[in-house]
C-alpha cells in the first residue's frame, strides 16, 4: 500500500516505495517554511472555486476556517509535521482534513503542485526581499553617514596593493555605499520582475475550471498574471537573478571586508575593530581576530555555489515541472538566510569600528604625489607623457640619494627639467593634492559632499520603491 501521504495517487501506483527514495524525495524538513504562504495560496485558491460553483459557499467557509486554524498552529509551533507528510502541500492538506473531513479533498480541484510550488517560492520571496531589502538600506545609509562625519580624514589610495594617490577617507566608504547602491537597484528589479502570479496554471496545460485569475492576483497580491501556462510552472528565473543578484552583493561586501582586514592588521592599522565582531586565538593569547569580516569573505563562496548549482540543475531540463526544481527552494532559504546575517553584521562592523586617523597620516609618503609633480609640469606647458618621463627621473634619482622625492633640491629638479620652479615645494601638500580632485566623482571636499547629498536623496528614493 502507498504511505498515508500518498493517497493522492494511491490509485495509480501499488506498494510501498523505498524507504530511501522516500528521505530523497521528502522536501517537508526545510520547505515547512512555506507553511504561511501556502496557506495564503489555499485562502486564495478556495474562494477562486467558489466563484466557479464547485465550492459551494458553506464549504468554502469551513476551508477557510481550517486553514486558519492551521496558520494559527504554525505560528504557535504547535503543528505537527508526520513522516508520511512528503512536503508542506501535502502536510497542510493532510491536517486540514483532519479537521474538516473529505471537503478538505475539494481544495486541490484544478490545482497542481506545480502552480501551487512557485506561486509559494515566490510569495516567500517577496517577503524576504523586502526584508534584504531593508538591511542593505541600512548598511549603505551608515557608510554615508560615516562619511560625513569623517570627511576630513585623508590616508593613502592603494593600486594594486601598493600605494597610490592619497584620498580622502570618506571617499573609500563611499566607494562601497555606490556599489551596494547598484545592488538596491538590481534587488528591486528583481523584486519587480518576480510578482507575476503562476497560480492557475495547473500541471502544465492550465486550469479547466475557468478559474478567475484576476481574482487570485488581487488576492495574492501579485502585479500581473503569468501569460503562459507550461512557462509559469517551471520557470525559475527568478531564483536565478536573486540568486545572482546575491552573489554580486557577495563579492561587493568580499572586497569591502578584505579592504578592512588589511587596514585593521598591525602593519596598517588604519582602523580598529570593535571587540564585539571579533574573536581571540586559542593558543596565542595577543590575536584579535577580524573573524566578521572573514566570514563576510568566505559566503561570497557560498552564495556563488547555490548560484552555480541552481544553473546546472535548469541547464539540463525540459520543459514544464521536473522533480529536479526542488533544488531550488534550499538555495533561496540559504541565501536568504546568509544575507540577513551578514549584511546586519556588515553594519555592525562599519558604524563600531575606531579609526586611527594618526597612522593614516604617518602613512602619507611623500612619493604619492608623483602624479601630482607630473601634473606640476603639465601646467608648466609639458605634454604628459614627457611630464610623466620627467617626474620618473626624479624618482629614479631620489632612489639613489636615499631620500624622499620631495628631499630633492631644486638644483636636482632643474638638472631633469628647466620647467622646475621655486613653486615646486607646494605640491607636496597632502590636502592641496585631495582638493584638486574637484570634478564630479573625485576625492576633493567638494565633490565628496556632492557625492553624499546623491546618495542620501538616492537612499530616499530606493526606500520608498521598496
Amino acid at each position: 500500500m502507498a504511505g498515508e501521504g500518498d493517497k493522492m495517487m494511491a490509485g495509480r501506483f501499488v506498494g510501498s516505495r523505498d524507504p530511501v527514495m522516500e528521505m530523497l524525495s521528502a522536501s517537508i524538513t526545510y520547505d515547512q517554511r512555506l507553511a504561511e504562504v501556502d496557506i495564503q495560496g489555499s485562502i486564495a485558491y478556495a474562494k477562486a472555486l467558489e466563484k466557479t460553483g464547485i465550492l459551494p459557499k458553506s464549504e468554502m467557509e469551513k476551508i477557510l476556517s481550517g486553514l486558519e486554524k492551521i496558520s494559527e498552529e504554525w505560528s504557535k509551533g504547535a503543528f505537527v509535521v508526520k513522516h508520511t507528510d512528503e512536503d508542506i502541500h501535502t502536510a497542510n492538506e493532510r491536517r486540514l482534513k483532519e479537521l474538516i473531513g473529505d471537503i478538505a479533498g475539494k481544495l486541490h480541484t484544478g490545482r497542481s503542485r506545480n502552480d501551487q510550488v512557485v506561486t509559494d517560492l515566490k510569495l516567500f520571496m517577496r517577503n524576504s526581499l523586502s526584508v534584504i531589502s531593508s538591511h542593505l538600506l541600512q548598511l549603505i545609509k551608515t557608510l554615508v553617514e560615516r562619511a560625513a562625519i569623517e570627511i576630513d580624514v585623508i590616508l593613502p589610495g592603494y593600486t594594486h596593493l601598493q600605494k597610490a594617490q592619497p584620498i580622502r577617507w570618506s571617499q573609500f566608504l563611499l566607494s562601497h555605499a555606490v556599489a551596494l547602491t547598484r545592488d538596491s537597484e538590481r534587488l528591486g528589479d528583481v523584486k519587480r520582475r518576480m510578482n507575476v502570479l503562476p497560480l492557475g496554471s495547473g500541471a502544465l496545460a492550465g486550469n479547466p475550471l475557468e478559474i478567475d485569475r484576476e481574482l487570485l492576483r488581487s488576492e495574492l497580491d501579485f502585479a500581473s498574471i503569468s501569460l503562459n501556462s507550461m512557462d509559469a510552472i517551471s520557470e525559475r528565473d527568478f531564483v536565478v537573478e536573486f540568486l545572482s543578484f546575491a552573489t554580486l552583493l557577495m563579492i561587493h561586501l568580499s572586497k569591502m571586508a578584505e579592504d578592512l582586514i588589511i587596514y585593521s592588521t598591525s602593519e596598517f592599522g588604519f582602523v580598529t575593530l570593535s571587540d564585539t565582531y571579533c574573536t581571540g586565538s586559542s593558543l596565542m593569547p595577543q590575536k584579535k581576530n577580524p573573524d566578521s569580516l572573514e566570514l563576510i569573505r568566505s559566503k561570497a563562496g557560498r552564495v556563488f555555489g547555490r548560484l552555480a548549482a541552481i544553473l546546472m540543475v535548469l541547464k539540463g531540463l525540459p520543459s514544464t515541472y521536473n522533480k529536479d526544481l526542488q533544488e531550488d527552494k534550499e538555495a533561496v532559504f540559504d541565501v536568504v538566510d546568509t544575507l540577513n546575517a551578514v549584511l546586519q553584521v556588515a553594519t555592525g562592523v562599519i558604524s563600531t569600528l575606531q579609526i586611527n586617523k594618526e597612522n593614516m597620516e604617518r602613512a602619507l609618503s611623500p612619493e604619492i604625489l608623483s602624479s601630482d609633480l607630473a601634473l606640476y609640469l603639465v601646467h608648466k606647458g609639458m605634454p604628459f607623457r614627457q611630464a610623466h618621463i620627467d617626474t620618473g627621473k626624479a624618482i629614479h634619482l631620489a632612489e639613489t640619494k636615499g631620500i624622499p622625492i620631495n628631499n630633492l633640491s631644486l638644483d636636482d629638479l632643474k638638472s631633469i627639467s628647466p620647467l622646475f620652479g621655486s613653486d615646486v615645494s607646494q605640491v607636496f601638500n597632502f590636502l592641496n593634492s585631495v582638493e584638486q580632485y574637484t570634478a564630479m566623482g573625485g576625492t576633493a571636499k567638494s565633490s565628496v559632499s556632492a557625492q553624499i547629498d546623491h546618495l542620501r536623496e538616492q537612499l530616499k528614493r530606493l526606500k520608498e520603491q521598496a
